[in-house]
């Protein structure tokens, strides 16, 4: 199963063909890749094999694991295949092109009430199924729910987001994880909570969001934020409808005994409206030989990773990467709309590359980040403590033709608003090396 093939001067890991970074947390990677022999595309989450062990995970995410990929669901971004190297363990999964709800949200404010129920219903039928096959997200919220091409919602990593969780003898989490704004009272206060009345909770604050255009618990200092939502305070805006409100407060109630079950929520007459279920089949003949072989320590089932030899020249992104960062055909999407905020931006420029890694180097000083540089990738660490921490910021430079180069900058820690600002500020620093057309240049 070893391939060390490379071409083009990318990275290959068994079929797949690694493509650029497309997500980064303190626990793992996401990229964009390609299957070799299908032509299919696909995302890779890599995870530290060396971590995994050393906390005494492995079993714990083998099942979880094994019970995601019997998770078939069209609102639950699929789990193809795991593999392993002697360093990583790789989970291959569908790639999803629509973006974040999140952007969706930020990019109009509150949605009509049709198109929020809608989307409820997606997300409610897609944690009910997981949760009746044992799985938990404990991370919920709108940056982690996706569109794909036609508008539906998927939610991203169900199963995975919790994976160094582990249940107590009293069938309970213990563990405070999650968002703190969507995150449920009882799994601040550390006694113990159900992974699916926690969950629930979640999607109550994400249903709140979708109908209001903002958060139903917010506060800048992170006690208030906590007391608020162990005590439920919050208020429903006023052209919430009735029936919206009432399903809210039910299933935003602090007390997880007397908070609303997802039966109930079926049986809710605000919920029902146009409401069609989706079934799925419990698929009983799916494979989990990959993921036991990803975890045993035998090397004959072993993945080569190839790597970029060392002189590396900014990555060139091939023509499909190209049009998956952009709508449709419409390049245009390759530059930046100050009308869409997202998690990640992008310029061009026809600067030389180390010039331009350089100009943004002396640029992201000044406004307060340390600079680590490796390559043509940059890493931006804000000195000040903000909303959520520290505003990370992963760059960087890929080759979309001879002189022309393209800036991703993305979001990887800290307040998705902070980085917004951040972002304005660096590209009007910028304005003399971004490049832009003539109808921009000239207004059109």
């Amino acid at each position: 199963m070893s391939d060390k093939s490379v071409s083009n001067g990318r990275t290959r890991v068994g079929k797949y063909e690694l493509g650029r970074v497309i997500g980064e947390g303190n626990f793992a990677k996401v990229k964009f890749a390609k299957d070799t022999l299908s032509g299919q595309h696909v995302a890779i989450k890599i995870l530290d094999k060396d971590k995994v062990f050393k906390d005494k995970m492995a079993e714990q995410i083998k099942r979880e694991i094994c019970t995601m990929k019997l998770v078939n669901h069209p609102n639950v971004v699929q789990l193809i295949e795991v593999m392993a190297s002697k360093t990583k363990i790789y989970f291959v999964m569908e790639y999803v092109t629509g973006g974040e709800l999140f952007s969706k949200i930020n990019r109009q404010g509150k949605l009509k009430e049709e198109d929020s129920r809608k989307y409820f219903h997606q997300l409610i039928n897609a944690v009910d199924y997981c949760h009746s096959r044992g799985v938990y997200h404990r991370d919920l919220k709108p940056e982690n729910l996706l569109l794909d091409s036609q508008g539906n919602l998927k939610i991203s990593d169900f199963g995975l987001s919790a994976l160094p969780q582990q249940c107590r003898e009293d069938g309970l989490l213990h563990t405070t994880c999650g968002t703190p704004n969507y995150v449920a009272p009882e799994v601040i206060v550390d006694r113990g909570y159900d992974g699916a009345k926690a969950d629930l909770w979640s999607c109550g604050v994400i249903l709140y969001v979708l109908l209001a255009g903002y958060l139903p618990f917010d506060d800048k200092n992170l006690m208030n934020l906590y007391k608020k939502i162990y005590k439920g305070e919050f208020q429903c805006p006023s052209w919430f409808s009735s029936g919206a409100k009432k399903l809210v407060l039910r299933i935003l109630t602090p007390n997880p005994k007397h908070r609303i079950t997802i039966p109930q929520i079926f049986q809710d007459s605000w919920f029902k409206k146009g409401f069609r279920p989706e079934k799925q089949a419990f698929d009983q003949n799916i494979n989990v030989d990959d993921v036991h072989a990803a975890f045993d320590q035998s090397k004959e089932c072993l993945v080569t990773e190839q790597k970029e030899p060392k002189d590396v020249k900014p990555t060139l992104l091939n023509a499909f990467e190209l049009i998956s960062l952009s709508k449709g055909l419409n390049l245009s999407g390759l530059f930046e709309d100050k009308k869409e905020p997202k998690r990640e931006s992008r310029f061009t420029s026809m600067c030389p590359a180390p010039e331009l890694l350089s100009k943004m180097e002396e640029t992201a000083k000044p406004l307060g980040f340390n600079v680590h540089k490796r390559d043509y990738k940059m890493k931006l660490q804000g000195s000040e403590t903000g909303r959520k921490g520290h505003l990370s910021i992963a760059t960087e430079v890929f080759e979309v033709a001879p002189t022309l180069f393209m800036v991703e900058m993305r979001k990887d820690d800290g307040d998705t608003l902070e980085y917004h600002k951040f972002c304005d500020n660096f590209s009007t620093a910028l304005k003399d090396i971004v490049w832009s057309t003539e109808a921009e240049a000239s207004g059109g």
